[in-house]
C-alpha cells in the first residue's frame, strides 16, 4: 500500500491492474472499504479519504457534492487512472453518480453500495440539524445514533456496528458537518446520461435508503442490476462482506470482458 497525497487530500493505493476508485459515505472513510480489498486482487484500487474525512483536511474551496466529486476527480487524475471502476457506498454512491453522468468517459463501471438517489426533504432537514450537532456538541451522540439506527438486525452489538460507531466517532466535526450540508442540498444525477454497466447492492432492512428508492435508481438507470442482500442494513460491505466482495468481483469482470 502506498499513499497518493493531493494537497490535502491522501489516498490510499493497492496492487496493480485496472483502476478501481472505491467512495466512501458520509461518517466513513477509506477503511469502509477494507473486507472488500481481498476482491480486488488483479486490479489498482485507489481509497481516497474525502476532504474533511479520515486522514484530508476539509478544503474550504470544495464545497458542496460538486466540489466532492471535483475532488475525486483530481485524485483519479494524480494517481494515474483518469478512467476507472468507481464503487461508492452511500453519499460515495451518490458521488459516483454524478461522476458517470457527468463525465462518462471516466466510468468504466459502477457499483453502488446502499446506494442514494437524493434525501428526501425529512432527510436533508435531519442532515442540517445533524451538521449543527456536530458543530455545537461534537460526534459522540451522533455516532451513538448512526451505529444504532443504520445497520441492519443481525449486526446489532457486533463488529459492524463496532466499526461504524469508531468510524463517526473519528470524524472531525467540521468536516463530518459540511458533508452533511453537501448531501443536504445534493440532489439526483442525471441517471439518463449514465452508460456504463451498472450494479446496485442494497440491504433489505436498509433504514437510510430504502429499497424502494434503489428500485427506482435501477428503473432509471439503463441497465442497472439489483442485488438485495436479506438482514443487512445500511452497510453492505461489513454487515456482508463475503457476499459484498463477491458480487463486486463478479460485475468487475462482467465489465471487463
Amino acid at each position: 500500500m502506498t499513499d497518493v497525497r493531493l494537497g490535502s487530500l491522501v489516498a490510499e493505493r493497492h496492487g496493480a491492474g485496472p483502476a478501481v476508485v472505491l467512495v466512501h459515505g458520509l461518517g466513513g472513510s477509506s477503511g469502509s472499504f477494507e473486507l472488500l480489498m481481498p476482491a480486488l486482487d488483479g486490479y489498482c484500487a485507489l481509497r481516497p479519504d474525502l476532504p474533511g474525512a479520515g486522514r484530508s483536511a476539509l478544503r474550504p474551496g470544495r464545497r458542496g457534492l460538486a466540489g466532492l466529486a471535483g475532488a475525486v476527480r483530481e485524485c483519479m487524475r494524480a494517481a494515474g487512472a483518469p478512467r476507472a471502476h468507481l464503487v461508492g457506498h452511500s453519499m460515495g454512491a451518490l458521488i459516483c453518480q454524478h461522476i458517470a453522468a457527468d463525465a462518462p468517459e471516466a466510468a468504466a463501471s459502477l457499483t453502488l453500495f446502499g446506494a442514494l438517489l437524493e434525501p428526501a426533504p425529512a432527510a436533508r432537514a435531519a442532515l442540517a440539524e445533524r451538521a449543527r450537532e456536530a458543530r455545537t456538541t461534537g460526534m459522540a451522540g451522533i455516532a451513538e445514533a448512526v451505529s444504532a439506527g443504520s445497520l441492519g438486525p443481525g449486526s446489532a452489538g457486533g463488529a459492524a456496528c463496532a466499526f461504524v460507531r469508531e468510524s463517526v466517532l473519528r470524524q472531525s466535526p467540521a468536516g463530518y458537518a459540511a458533508h452533511c450540508e453537501a448531501l443536504a442540498a445534493a440532489h439526483a444525477a442525471r441517471h439518463e446520461a449514465i452508460r456504463c454497466p451498472t450494479l446496485l447492492v442494497h440491504g433489505a432492512g436498509d433504514a437510510v435508503a430504502p429499497l424502494a428508492a434503489a428500485k427506482r435508481l435501477r428503473d432509471s438507470i439503463g441497465g442497472a442490476r439489483l442485488e438485495t442482500l436479506p438482514g443487512v442494513g445500511h452497510w453492505p460491505m461489513l454487515e456482508a462482506p463475503a457476499r459484498a466482495a463477491e458480487l463486486l468481483r463478479e460485475h468487475l469482470t462482467a465489465a471487463r470482458d
